[in-house]
């Protein structure tokens, strides 16, 4: 696989600023050893804390592929200036390094933009892919790839996809790509032309032997705007991680990949202080855990991270519930402040226990990867 070149963004250069980032003043020296993964997923339960997994697995037979992994460490979620972060920030934060302000797109607290994850892989000639049952131009796939000052840009973060060359994405919006009012750009069209092949839910359902040819980059469009909530049909989200991972290992079996996993919607339910929703998007959140951790089981050499970006909801379960009914309260109808589980499996786990803050999952990562002794 040819080596990927960094494409700067439109704000002109990237920025990083120390002051907003705790995790940069810990010092490496303290930090176990261990051997370097080829490839890394993190998956993102969005909105999942503490009582969102208890629900799921106790509505679940007292049961998740959650309970596999070894090492679990917990994050402090807080934003640049809110003790209570959005999806956006929490994200720039996994992917970046940095706290920035509630609603910013892989920019920092002054809208610099600042380099990612996704695109550190991408200059280090790895495969990289995202995968969300939210739109994929959602604020955390988006903060993965693009740079703008309001996660509400939807249309130009679906512009900035195409200044990438990740190898994979999958996720509903296509109306931003094809169906825009800021221009009269076809995106889709554009990533054709750039080598991409475009497939969406209107061709060929993604679980109807869809082709995806290791030969190019491939996008896949699961619904025009947001795809539906799991209990209304949606289910291509643990076949898409299987054949995903498939894809990113065929198309750099050498470099290795980097993969982001989304379970978006588990956060809409705590939006609605509906139960059933969240319990519904846990399980299918964790059938996809499932998937991955079989895969990394018998690979050996891939480093799993599950965590979240924050708690939706103050979800609670309360007396007089039981393991197969339970009785359940909110507190709010946004996010709470509470720590957020990091759980890790695979070489380089061990850098996940202790308690830190949500800016190092992305240092961890970095320093999994191996990436500044290959500078």
């Amino acid at each position: 696989m040819k080596i990927k070149i960094l494409i700067l963004s439109l704000f002109g250069f990237w920025a990083c600023n120390p002051k907003s980032n705790p995790a940069l003043t810990d010092s490496t020296s303290t930090w176990p050893d261990f051997t370097p993964p080829q490839n890394i997923i993190l998956m993102i339960g969005d909105g999942m804390g503490l009582t969102q997994i208890s629900a799921g697995m106790y509505m679940n037979g007292n049961k998740l592929h959650l309970e596999e992994f070894p090492v679990i460490g917990l994050h402090k979620s807080y934003s640049y200036n809110d003790l209570i972060t959005d999806s956006a920030a929490g994200a720039v934060a996994f992917a970046s390094g940095i706290k920035t302000y509630n609603g910013a797109i892989g920019v920092n607290a002054d809208t610099i933009a600042v380099q990612t994850i996704l695109e550190d892989a991408e200059a280090h000639g790895l495969a990289t892919g995202l995968i969300a049952t939210s739109k994929i131009l959602h604020a955390t796939p988006a903060c993965f790839f693009a740079h703008q000052k309001s996660r509400t840009m939807y249309e130009e973060i679906a512009a900035d996809l195409l200044l990438t060359d990740m190898d994979l994405f999958i996720g509903g919006g296509k109306k931003y790509f094809d169906q825009r009012t800021l221009d009269n750009r076809n995106l889709i069209e554009e990533l054709q032309e750039k080598g991409y092949v475009i497939s969406d839910y209107f061709q060929q359902d993604f679980n109807d032997s869809l082709i995806m040819d290791p030969a190019f980059n491939f996008g896949y469009l699961t619904a025009l705007d947001a795809p539906l909530p799991a209990a209304a049909g949606r289910d291509y989200l643990t076949s898409a991680s299987a054949r995903g991972i498939e894809f990113l290992q065929a198309r750099s079996p050498e470099n290795g990949f980097f993969l982001m996993i989304e379970g978006s919607q588990i956060d809409w339910g705590g939006h609605a202080n509906d139960s059933d929703y969240i319990i519904s998007e846990m399980i299918d959140f964790d059938r996809a855990i499932g998937t991955v951790m079989d895969f990394a089981k018998k690979d050996g050499n891939t480093l799993v991270i599950v965590t979240a970006d924050h708690e939706t909801g103050g979800y609670a379960i309360n007396p007089g519930s039981t393991m197969d009914s339970l009785v359940t309260a909110f507190t709010t109808g946004y996010h709470t402040g509470c720590l957020i589980p990091v759980f890790a499996f695979g070489p380089g786990s061990n850098l996940f226990s202790g308690i830190y803050e949500n800016t190092a999952i992305y240092d961890k990562m970095r320093l999994a990867f191996q990436f500044d002794k290959l500078k």
